[in-house]
C-alpha cells in the first residue's frame, strides 16, 4: 500500500503524536508498505524515516508556542502528491499544513483517513485565545467529515468527537514498545543525575511537553510536602523557563528533551510516575511509564481511566480536590507492599499493548477508507 502521510508536527520535534507516528512508521515498514510524509521543515530534521520519504514544507513558528512549526500549503506539496500517486491520504491533526492534505485528497478522489490527537479548542483556552473556541469547534467538525473514516486515540475522545457532530470515527489502539521501556533498565547514574545526587530519595517523574496545559505547576506542591521525595521534569516546552522560576529552591531538577536510551533510563530509575494533566486526549507517557514498571498517579480526566487501572497500575486522583494529588502519592510512598503491586500491574498493563497490532488495526482502517472512496 502506497500511504501518503500529512502532519503538522514531525522529527525532530518530540511530542505523544511524533512518537506514534514514528512506531506506527517502523511498522509499516516491516509490513511493506510505502510512506510519504509531508511535514513542516525543523531545522536539520531527516530527510527519511523507517523507510519513508519526508518532504519538508518551510514554516515559520506559532508565535504562541515557538516550538510548533506552521507549514502554510505550498504547490511543491501537490506537485509531490501527484508523482507519489497514494493510494491513500492520513493527515494527522490538520491545522495548516494538513488541511492541504485534506483538499489535495478531496479534490483528487483519493480515499481520506484524518486523525484527531489534540482538542485543540481545549488549547486555545490556555493561550489567551479564547475567541477562537467557537471557530475551532466548528471548523474541526467541518474538516473531520470531509473524511471517509476518522480516528482518535481513546474511548472518551471518541465520545467527544461524537457529541460535536463528527461521523465515521473509529478507534486507534495504544500501543508501546515494551522492550525499550522496561524496568531492567534501571541505572544508579541515572537515578543520581536526576535525584542531584540523592540517590536514596524517593524520585518522582514527569515526562512531556512543559507546556501551561499540562498542569505541571501542580506537582510543586508535592516536593514540598511529602519528605525525602525528589522531582524530575523531563521534557522541554514555552513554559520551562517560568516552571524553573516557580520550583527554585524545591528538591526539582529539569533536565530538557531526552530520547532513546536515556529516557528509558530515566523512566526505569524512578519511583512513580506523575500525571497532572486533564487535557491529553490519551498521554503516551503514562503508557511508557507503566511499560517501566512505574506506578502512575494521574488526575482523572481525558483518557486517564483508559490508560491507568485504578488501584492496580496506579492511582488516579481528582485534581479538583485540594491535596488530593499529595494524599496519593503519600498512600504509595509509604505501602511498600502497595507500591510493588502497583508496579507489576503496570508492567502487565503495557505488555498486552504493542504498536504492531495497533498498526495492523489501522492498516484495517486505511482499506475501509479505500472501499468508502
Amino acid at each position: 500500500m502506497r500511504i501518503a502521510l500529512f502532519t503538522e508536527t514531525f522529527l525532530p520535534s518530540t511530542d505523544g503524536v511524533v512518537t506514534r507516528l514514528r512506531h506506527t512508521l517502523e511498522e509499516l515498514n516491516r509490513m511493506g508498505d510505502e510512506v510519504m510524509v509531508f511535514a513542516p521543515r525543523y531545522g536539520e530534521g531527516p530527510g527519511s524515516y523507517a523507510g519513508a520519504r519526508i518532504h519538508r514544507v518551510h514554516s515559520v513558528p506559532f508565535p504562541y508556542y515557538p516550538q510548533v512549526k506552521l507549514a502554510p500549503p505550498h504547490p511543491g506539496v501537490a506537485r509531490a502528491l501527484q508523482r507519489f500517486r497514494p493510494d491513500v491520504v492520513h493527515v494527522v491533526n490538520p491545522i495548516i499544513l494538513g488541511l492541504g492534505g485534506v483538499y489535495l485528497a478531496r479534490r483528487r478522489k483519493l480515499p481520506l483517513v484524518v486523525s484527531y490527537h489534540t482538542n485543540v479548542a481545549t488549547y486555545a483556552r490556555f493561550y489567551s485565545l479564547d475567541f477562537l473556541i467557537g471557530f475551532t469547534k466548528v471548523a474541526t467538525r467541518l474538516v473531520h467529515n470531509q473524511a471517509h473514516i476518522t480516528l482518535c486515540t481513546s474511548e472518551s475522545t471518541m465520545s467527544y468527537l461524537q457529541k460535536e457532530g463528527i461521523r465515521r470515527v473509529r478507534l486507534w489502539p495504544q500501543g508501546v514498545d515494551a522492550q525499550r521501556f522496561h524496568p531492567d533498565l534501571y541505572s544508579k547514574r541515572w537515578r543520581r543525575k536526576l535525584t542531584d545526587e540523592h540517590p536514596r530519595e524517593r524520585l518522582l517523574l514527569y515526562v512531556g511537553r512543559v507546556a501551561a496545559e499540562k498542569g505541571i505547576d501542580r506537582l510543586k506542591e508535592v516536593v514540598e510536602e511529602v519528605p525525602d521525595t525528589r522531582l524530575a521534569i523531563v521534557g522541554d516546552g514555552p513554559a520551562r523557563r517560568d516552571l524553573e522560576k516557580v520550583f527554585a529552591g524545591t528538591r526539582t531538577v529539569f533536565t530538557g528533551t531526552l530520547r532513546g536510551r536515556m529516557l528509558s533510563r530515566a523512566y526505569a530509575s524512578s519511583d512513580m510516575f506523575l500525571f497532572p494533566s486533564t487535557t491529553d486526549t490519551l498521554g503516551m507517557a503514562m503508557i511508557e511509564a507503566l511499560a517501566s514498571g512505574l506506578p502512575v498517579i494521574a488526575a482523572c480526566g481525558g483518557a486517564t481511566h483508559e490508560v491507568v487501572a485504578d488501584g492496580e497500575s496506579g492511582i488516579i486522583y481528582d485534581p479538583a480536590r485540594k491535596g488530593a494529588l499529595v494524599e496519593a502519592v503519600r498512600r504509595v510512598l509509604d505501602d511498600e507492599a502497595l507500591r510493588e503491586a502497583l508496579g507489576r500491574g503496570a508492567r502487565a498493563a503495557a505488555e498486552e499493548r504493542s504498536w504492531e497490532n495497533a498498526t495492523r488495526t489501522l492498516r484495517g482502517y486505511y482499506d475501509q477508507a479505500r472501499r468508502m472512496a
